[in-house]
C-alpha cells in the first residue's frame, strides 16, 4: 500500500479508510460491467479531502464514484459520461447514495460547462476534486457490439456515444494511407504502420473481424510481438474516432480551472500516449509555463497553478494485478491546485 505517501500529497497522513475486504466486496459488485483500477489509491486521496464535490469526469459503471461515497460522507459526485449504457447501470449501482450523487451526460472535455450548468446540485460548495479515468471499459470491450475489439465479430464502430458522430468504417472510408499510418505511428506501431494502413485501406473493413484480417495480412508471423498483432491498431482508431487525446487537453485544463484551491486532479490512464499528454499538461500547470533556462531561473514571471506529487507515475500493486490484470497497464498521475 502507498496511503502515506498518496495522503502527503495534502502533507497529512492516512489510515485505512477503505480495507481490503470493502475492496473486494466492490470488485464483486462490479464484476457485471467493469472493474475499476487503483481503488485503495483513488479513495484514499479523495477520502481525505474536505467537504465539497468530486467530478467523476469518466463514470462509467459507478465503481470508483461508488467507492468514494461510501469512504467519503462529506464528499458528494457529479457523474459525468458520454455512453449511455454506462449511465443507465451507473445510477442503478449508485442509487444507494440518493441525492449525494448527479449523473451528467457529457464528456470530460466539457467539465467546466458541466460545473456551470448544475450549479443547482453544486451550489456553494467547492469541487475539491477532479477524478477520470480514461480508455476503455472492460463492459465496452466485452458488448460484441460495440466493435471496441478483436476478439468478437461486430461492426466496425466504436463509439464511445453511439448515438453522434463517425463510426470507425466510417473515417477509414475517409482517410488516405499516409494520415493512417501517421496516425498508428503516433499510437506507437512504427515498424508495419505503413503496411498496415496500406491492407486496411485497400480492404475497407465493414467488421472488427475484417479490419482484423487487414493487419495480419501485413504483418509476418515472425514479426508478431507478444499480445495480438491488431491490439494498437483498434486502439488508434478507438481514439481517433472519440477525439480523446483532442479531449483529455481540454479536460485536463478544465480540471485544473475548476478545482478549488488545495484541490486534487488525479488521472488514470492505460498507454504511453495519454500519459505522455496528462505528464505534460500537469508540467506546464507547475511550471506555469515557464520555458527559461534552468540556470538562469525564472525570470517571464509565470506563476504556477499546481503541485505535482510526484515524477514517476503510481503503479498498481502486485496483488491488484492478480486479482484484475487490467491494472497492469495502469498510471495515476496527481495535481493539488495551489492557492494564488
Amino acid at each position: 500500500m502507498r496511503s502515506l505517501a498518496i495522503a502527503s500529497v495534502r502533507g497529512g497522513t492516512s489510515s485505512a479508510l477503505f480495507p481490503f475486504e470493502a475492496i473486494e466486496r466492490l470488485q464483486m459488485a462490479q464484476d457485471s460491467y467493469h472493474l475499476p483500477v487503483l481503488v485503495s489509491e483513488i479513495v484514499e486521496l479523495f477520502a481525505a479531502l474536505p467537504a465539497g464535490v468530486v467530478i467523476d469526469a469518466t463514470l462509467g459503471g459507478g465503481g470508483h464514484a461508488g467507492a468514494i461515497l461510501r469512504s467519503a460522507p462529506q464528499i458528494r459526485i457529479v457523474g459525468i459520461d458520454r455512453d449511455p449504457e454506462a449511465r443507465t447501470y451507473a445510477k442503478h449501482f449508485l442509487e444507494p447514495f440518493g441525492d449525494r450523487v448527479l449523473i451528467v451526460d457529457s464528456t470530460f472535455a466539457e467539465i467546466a460547462t458541466v460545473v456551470t450548468d448544475q450549479r443547482h446540485f453544486i451550489g456553494r460548495q467547492p469541487i475539491v476534486g477532479v477524478l477520470m479515468d480514461l480508455g476503455v471499459s472492460s463492459h465496452q470491450l466485452d458488448e460484441a457490439g460495440r466493435g471496441f475489439s478483436f476478439r468478437s465479430e461486430a461492426p466496425l464502430d466504436m463509439r464511445m456515444d453511439p448515438t453522434t458522430g463517425q463510426t470507425a468504417a466510417q473515417l477509414l472510408s475517409r482517410m488516405d494511407r499516409h494520415e493512417l499510418t501517421r496516425i498508428l505511428r503516433e499510437n506507437g506501431e512504427n515498424r508495419f504502420a505503413g503496411s498496415i494502413a496500406k491492407s486496411v485501406i485497400e480492404r475497407q473493413p465493414q467488421t472488427t473481424g475484417e479490419l482484423t484480417q487487414a493487419v495480419e495480412r501485413a504483418v509476418p508471423m515472425a514479426a508478431r510481438r507478444r499480445g495480438h498483432v491488431a491490439t494498437r491498431v483498434f486502439q488508434a482508431l478507438r481514439i481517433l474516432v472519440n477525439a480523446e487525446q483532442e479531449q483529455l487537453v481540454d479536460g485536463l485544463d478544465a480540471a485544473i480551472e475548476v478545482v478549488a484551491p488545495e484541490g486534487v486532479v488525479a488521472v488514470i490512464s492505460y498507454h504511453s500516449g495519454e500519459d505522455r499528454v496528462v505528464k505534460s499538461v500537469f508540467h506546464e500547470a507547475s511550471t506555469g509555463g515557464c520555458h527559461c533556462p534552468a540556470d538562469l531561473g525564472c525570470v517571464c514571471g509565470a506563476v504556477p497553478t499546481v503541485s505535482v506529487f510526484k515524477a514517476s507515475a503510481q503503479l498498481a500493486g502486485t496483488s491488484e494485478i492478480e486479482l484484475n490484470p487490467r491494472s497492469r497497464s495502469a498510471r495515476l498521475r496527481i495535481a493539488r491546485k495551489l492557492a494564488q
